[in-house]
């Protein structure tokens, strides 16, 4: 029987899954596993992946890319890395400070993506940026204090190369670590690191 040619389908919320793992946060670029609740519904076998879905953004955020920038990327990463992501979520805006993260469970692998202000600032807290958080964002955005805050200052060109560049690499990295079984089997510090590392490298390497 000849293979059926894999089509996209619609995304519908109807299955609970777990375990969300790693994620580039703000301020402080904070280490840690993210413990939430999802609903997606994993990808059938005639379901082209991963799937692009993409809420409606506030008015005061949007996102510096877009999913065929995204998809476009994606290629530039070694197929083992990748071929597990189920999902890349362009998710609208919550209360806290993530940036990025990757949920696992009940046979989906998503990435996902939150919005940027529209005024282009990430707040960075009113304490000096650490090493770690300036080498994060050196090349992408200007980081400075003002007033009692320190914030990182992008440009609508740095801040797309930041997404694609920095933050999608970092997420493809748990997800590589997801691959060879070692998510969620270290240290969240250990695992942070990890990915940060498998970003810069893959920026090396382009």
């Amino acid at each position: 029987m000849a293979d059926k040619q894999k089509k996209s389908t619609a995304w519908k919320k109807n299955r609970k899954f777990g375990d969300v793992f790693g994620g580039r946060l703000r301020p402080k670029l904070k280490d840690g596993i993210i413990r939430r609740t999802h609903s997606l519904s994993a990808p059938s076998e005639f379901d082209q992946t991963p799937i692009f879905l993409a809420d409606n953004t506030s008015r005061d955020y949007f996102f510096p890319v877009t999913p065929d920038e995204v998809r476009e990327a994606l290629d530039q990463f070694p197929q083992d890395d990748t071929q597990c992501i189920t999902h890349i979520w362009f998710r609208k805006r919550s209360d806290d400070d993530i940036q990025a993260y990757v949920a696992v469970g009940s046979g989906v692998v998503a990435v996902v993506l939150y919005p940027m202000r529209k005024d282009l600032i990430i707040d960075l807290g009113n304490r000096r940026p650490s090493g770690r958080t300036l080498k994060w964002y050196e090349g992408y955005a200007s980081v400075k204090r003002t007033g009692e805050l320190w914030i990182a200052e992008f440009t609508e060109e740095s801040a797309r190369r930041y997404y694609l560049e920095r933050l999608l690499p970092h997420e493809v990295g748990h997800c590589a670590d997801y691959n060879r079984g070692l998510l969620n089997t270290r240290s969240s510090y250990k695992e942070e690191n990890s990915a940060d590392n498998y970003a810069y490298g893959h920026n090396h390497n382009e």
